[in-house]
């Protein structure tokens, strides 16, 4: 079992603890929720205000949704660098901010894969993609790319990171992942990397629900059938505080079954004070 962690330049997580963050973005510091950080502060309440350009604040009777206080020193939207993509990051009123730097680790391993196919433009399809980091890593690997998320916001979120990168072609598809992945599968389409990154609850474009235990068997199996038999790369990330790595390996082994060059761990991020924050658990696999 692996653990993974970020190489990422221009991002830093400060402290963790009472069941908070604070991190940097570029020149920005942030502080909002996070569960699974448990554990004490390591820094005082006064130092944390002292750094945090902005603070995010639930609303009451929500567990997602608030708003951002205390954000006069920088502005609503900045760019953040990773390698030569140029990302768009903003403050959103779900405490998400476009990025979720621990997926750096799968972000390299999806542009390596790309990388060392022997066919030219190989096909990849990003479901639930959100801001679409790894759209963007995928294209300028040279893949090419169908990104699938069902919210147009963050759709068109992902496309201006793609223009300001100097990308283009991406096909955009707003729609319930799982509706597409059975229309695809219907037209007998293959895909040489899938990447399936599904929240714990959602919504689809027309009001589908989702609910990651119920709906994601029945999704591995589909996006089986859309995998290419000799090239192909598959990455599974869940972020969910009732999963674990051996629950995503028998997803994996009951949809796929026999895989080559499996991989599987836990995603986390380590503070400046050494506590290491698990920030999702991941499985991949590869031909190559």
């Amino acid at each position: 079992m692996l653990l993974l962690s970020p190489e990422l330049q221009h991002y830093e997580l400060i402290d963790s603890g009472n069941f908070e963050k604070l991190e940097r973005f570029g020149k920005y510091i942030l502080a909002r929720p996070e569960p699974q950080a448990v554990w004490d502060k390591s820094l005082t309440e006064n130092d944390w205000k002292q750094k945090a350009d902005a603070v995010f604040q639930k609303s009451k009777g929500s567990e997602e949704k608030g708003e951002w206080l205390n954000h006069k020193n920088m502005p609503d939207r900045w760019q953040f660098d990773y390698k030569n993509l140029k990302l768009k990051l903003a403050l959103s009123s779900f405490k998400h901010v476009g990025i979720f730097p621990e997926q750096e680790a799968n972000w390299r391993y999806i542009e390596s894969k790309i990388k060392q196919f022997p066919i030219q433009k190989p096909k990849v399809l990003n479901l639930f993609a959100y801001t679409g980091v790894a759209s963007l890593v995928a294209k300028a690997a040279g893949a090419e790319v169908t990104h699938v998320d069902s919210v147009k916001q963050t759709v068109s979120w992902a496309r201006d990171s793609m223009e300001m990168s100097g990308l283009d072609n991406i096909r955009w598809i707003v729609e319930d992942a799982m509706k597409f992945v059975k229309r695809e599968i219907r037209r007998g389409s293959k895909y040489n990397g899938i990447i399936l990154d599904p929240p714990a609850y959602g919504r689809g474009a027309d009001g589908e629900r989702w609910i990651l235990e119920e709906g994601i068997n029945e999704l591995m199996k589909a996006c089986a059938e859309l995998l290419d038999e000799q090239n192909h790369f598959f990455v599974l990330n869940l972020y969910s505080m009732g999963f674990s790595p051996i629950i995503t390996e028998n997803l994996v082994r009951m949809a796929f079954g026999q895989v080559l060059n499996p991989e599987m761990g836990e995603l986390f991020i380590p503070d400046s004070f050494n506590k290491k924050l698990p920030l999702g658990i991941f499985y991949r696999f590869a031909s190559i």
